[in-house]
């Protein structure tokens, strides 16, 4: 609600100043024409950092902050006519992080005196996603003056997975000696990377890869943009559409111990993660992950800044 006012008395402003003239008073023109590049992106941001500097809030974050840490993908627009477009949908989303932390060394032998922590060694955890999104449409606009409206279509299709892999730094043993155990010392951590602790562990895992994840999807989209500056566009876009998606099998490698023959052994053990599939049909706000775009990055009523050139 915040965001929409804040568009809507910007809006006023910018109309109340310049009013209607297509022609900016050095000749520019206001609408884009036939054969224009025009580039489309998330605004929310920016619209969310000036709304959140009146809130008396001192751990607000910056656009940029918002922008490398949300999921955005880009529109680009060719102009064939003077109302229509065609329109390029690209989200293209690579992350790797490594997360580490030390534990107590299982290994050592000597008395630990407080306030010495002892040695220690290294847990990793590292983490690896891919996104990949692509799509095309057709976009056709309404409207003489700086107020425009626009409609049309778009088909999308999208590849994603992940991979998670752990090295520790206190090996599981299959005997206890001196300096060897069969639950070492081991960090645990969330999905996304947050340490929750270490201690002792009977198992552990090695390995994690999600299947591959592919779907495709159509939707229809209605929006409309004022021209604050010549060829200077803030709007808002909505869609509605349906999409279909479908994940692999993964796998699940965990570190364990377990009789053979009457003796302890250490072994890892690889299990499958069923995969599994989703349809619908919604509009982009409700539709969560079905488009592969994270929702609110395609449209969902989200407030976007077009340029034209």
């Amino acid at each position: 609600m915040k965001k929409t006012l804040i568009l809507i008395l910007l809006a006023f402003c910018f109309s109340s100043v310049f009013a209607q003239e297509l022609v900016s008073k050095r000749g520019e023109e206001f609408l884009p024409k036939q054969d224009d590049w025009a580039i489309s992106m998330c605004a929310d941001p920016i619209f969310s950092f000036v709304g959140n500097m009146f809130n008396g809030n001192t751990s607000n974050g910056t656009p940029a902050a918002a922008w490398m840490n949300g999921n955005q993908t880009i529109v680009g627009k060719k102009f064939t006519a003077d109302n229509q477009a065609y329109r390029a949908i690209v989200r293209l989303g690579f992350l790797n992080q490594t997360f580490k932390n030390l534990v107590s060394d299982d290994a050592n032998v000597t008395p630990v005196i407080f306030p010495d922590l002892g040695p220690q060694v290294t847990d990793k955890y590292k983490l690896s996603n891919m996104n990949i999104g692509l799509g095309v449409g057709k976009e056709f606009r309404k409207g003489k003056n700086r107020l425009q409206g626009f409609y049309g279509a778009d088909f999308m299709v999208w590849i994603s997975s992940t991979k998670q892999s752990f090295t520790y730094g206190n090996d599981m043993k299959d005997t206890i000696l001196p300096g060897q155990t069969t639950t070492p010392t081991t960090s645990t951590w969330t999905s996304g990377g947050a340490l929750i602790g270490s201690g002792p562990a009977v198992s552990r895992t090695i390995s994690a890869k999600s299947g591959m994840t592919i779907g495709f999807g159509v939707r229809g989209f209605i929006g409309a943009e004022y021209f604050i500056f010549p060829k200077v566009a803030i709007g808002a876009e909505y869609g509605w559409g349906l999409g279909f998606q479908k994940t692999g099998t993964g796998t699940l490698t965990t570190e364990t111990t377990g009789i053979v023959n009457g003796k302890t052994t250490v072994g890892e053990t690889v299990s499958e993660t069923l995969g599994s599939s989703s349809f619908g049909f919604d509009t982009d706000l409700n539709q969560g992950n079905i488009f592969g775009f994270k929702g609110s990055n395609t449209g969902t009523a989200s407030l976007r800044v077009t340029l034209h050139f």
